[in-house]
This record gives structure tokens, sequence and C-alpha cells, in this order.
């Protein structure tokens, strides 16, 4: 993950130009769904969704604010940047089809770590079952930028929004909170140790967990085929991407409605909790506050409690409440608190 200072010389890009370029690195796709008419090589993709829903996502990865390159693996990094569009697509209860990938490389970039970039994108889309289809690229004076769209399709009864939550609601969410947060404190500390002293080999020994959870998110697309298995359908729905606390005022806020949460009920992994105690930090805030866990936060109507309840992927962790505005947090010891939005704030690049 960290530098590597005994690498073979590699392959300029000016050496190929844009358009040999696009098609070394897209030679290998092969198209998946039948909605999927034309993908790379033409002006435009062509898609076919006759009566469904199409719902469409963007996200944009900028090198030195959402990633670094120094403990980011490149395939690992391509991997991250299109599953982070699937997760949205899937908080819509959609189903992602196709994407674009749009990248602005510096000269600094060599034609072998642009493969790796796309043997990560390459990866996802054969994992989830998605066509890539175009996007363009260009030169960047400022690093790596990448941009991915998602496009997807749902039946119309089918998609969920955040502004659906009513009175009495449950709150649940998928998996465990806190891990990417943690994996990422993890390399930040490494990072620093590593600069202070290259002879010092980084320790990640004990930590997979958290450093998959940071650099190789999975969305939940169990969660969604768990949805209708179950016969249930969210109130309302958003992907844990800035953090518990701000994602679920998104609801709130959209819905109309105020919350409870219990802190004994937010799902944190056994070695979330450890490496948290051991950095000083409180595990419950790193699970409200950290952000790129990718589990979906979700509210259903008490009727669907039975039909859930059992589910292990799945907890509650409270329930809405008819007092717009009123955001509470039941801690441990049964205090009361209010929660604030303190997770990612994408302007300001740090903390609310």
């Amino acid at each position: 993950m960290f530098e590597d200072k005994n690498k073979k010389p590699l392959s300029e890009l000016s050496q190929m130009g844009e358009f040999g370029l696009i098609k070394h690195l897209t030679q290998q796709i092969k198209l998946q769904n039948k909605s999927s008419v034309k993908g790379v090589g033409d002006d435009a993709a062509v898609l076919n969704y006759k009566d469904k829903q199409v719902v469409v996502t963007t996200d944009l990865l900028i090198e030195g604010i959402h990633f670094d390159l120094l403990y980011s693996p490149l395939k690992h990094l391509g991997y991250k940047s299109v599953v982070v569009n699937l997760s949205d697509v899937y908080a819509m209860n959609a189903h992602p089809k196709q994407i674009t990938v749009s990248l602005a490389v510096s000269n600094k970039i060599s034609v072998e770590a642009l493969e790796e970039l796309y043997d990560g994108i390459l990866l996802a889309c054969s994992n989830y079952g998605i066509d890539l289809v175009g996007g363009d690229t260009t030169s960047s004076t400022s690093g790596l930028i990448i941009s991915i769209t998602a496009i997807g399709e749902a039946e119309d009864k089918d998609i969920v929004y955040r502004n659906g939550a009513k009175e009495n609601d449950l709150i649940c969410v998928s998996g465990d909170l806190g891990g990417a947060f943690m994996g990422l404190q993890l390399l930040e500390r490494e990072k620093q140790i590593f600069n202070e002293n290259p002879t010092v080999q980084p320790d990640f020994s004990g930590h997979d967990y958290v450093l998959e959870r940071q650099l190789k998110p999975e969305p939940r697309l169990d969660v969604i085929e768990m949805f209708k298995e179950l016969g249930v359908k969210p109130t309302s729905m958003i992907d844990v991407s800035d953090g518990l606390s701000s994602d679920i005022l998104h609801i709130c806020d959209q819905s109309n409605v105020g919350c409870m949460i219990y802190e004994e009920k937010i799902p944190i992994d056994y070695t979330v909790v450890g490496l948290a105690q051991e950095m000083n930090l409180d595990p419950t805030v790193c699970a409200l506050n950290g952000g790129e866990d990718y589990e979906l936060l979700f509210t259903i109507s008490l009727d669907d409690y039975n039909k859930i309840k059992d589910q292990k992927r799945v907890a509650i962790i409270g329930h809405i409440t008819a007092d717009k505005g009123n955001f509470v947090l039941v801690d441990k010891n049964n205090s009361t608190h209010q929660i604030v939005a303190q997770g990612w704030n994408a302007l300001s690049n740090k903390k609310d």
C-alpha cells in the first residue's frame, strides 16, 4: 500500500494518446445487460429501459480529498469508485445496470497504473453485473480525478425515497458501522509514522477488517434482495456514506419527522471497538460520525417487524417520532442527547 522505491520504468500516457488509451483500457469489455444496446466505441451509449423507472447517480473522487495514493492500491480504488455509486442506486431500492467512467490524470500516472485502476473497475462491474458503457479521459494538473455515473432501473412501485418515514416506523441499519472510519484512522497513523521514518514498515496486523471496510467496501445488494424475498418495502432509505448522524437527519428532514436512536442497539464490530479504544476514540462516536460504511439505513412500518426481526444482517436501532426537528440519542445510561450532523462535509473537507 505504501510506495515501492524499487519500481521499474513504466509506460507514459503520451505513448498511446487519448483514444489509444481508451481502446487499451476498454477492449475487454463485454455487455451483460439487455438494456445495454450500445456501449463504449461510439459518440454515446444507447440504453433501452422500456417501462422501467431509470435512476441516475454520480460521484466524484479527487486525489488528496477522497483518497491518498500513498496507501490506496489502485485496484482497490477502482473497485471502490464503482461500488460507492452502486450503493446510491441500491439506496433507491433499484438495481444498477450501467456505469460511465471519466478520468482526469496527471503526467505522473503511467499506463500500468491506469490498468490497475481499470482492473478494479471491471472487477466491480463483473461482481455486480454492471456494464461499463462510456466515459471520458482528459489531463489534470492536480492529481487523479475519478467521476463515475451509475444508471439503474426499478419498477415505479418499488422505488424508495428519503422522504417517506412516518411516526412509529422502525429505524434499521444493515451490517455494522464505524469500520471504514477506523480503517482510515489506522492508515493515516501509519502514513505519519512512515513519513517520519520511511525505514519503519507499516503495522496492519490484526486489522484486516477495518482496512477492507475503508479500501474495498461492498454495497448491500443482498439487503435489496432480502426486501424482495421478505415482501418488505422500506418507507425511506439512504446509504450510510456521511455517517449515521448525518444520514438519519437527512431522512428526518425530508420526511418532516423526528427520531429516537438507542446507543446500545447501534451495531459495531468488536474489532472496531478494540481499535477505537486503542486510539482513545469513542466507538459510538466513530459509528455516528465516521461515514463511508456504505450500509443501508432505512425505516420500515411496524407492521413489517415480524418479517425483519430475525434477520441477522439488519439491526433495529430506534424509531421515528412525530416531533419534527427533535433527534434523540438514548445512551447506555438511559440519558438523552441531541443528535447533530457531524459526519463528512464534502465542501469543508473536515467534520462539521
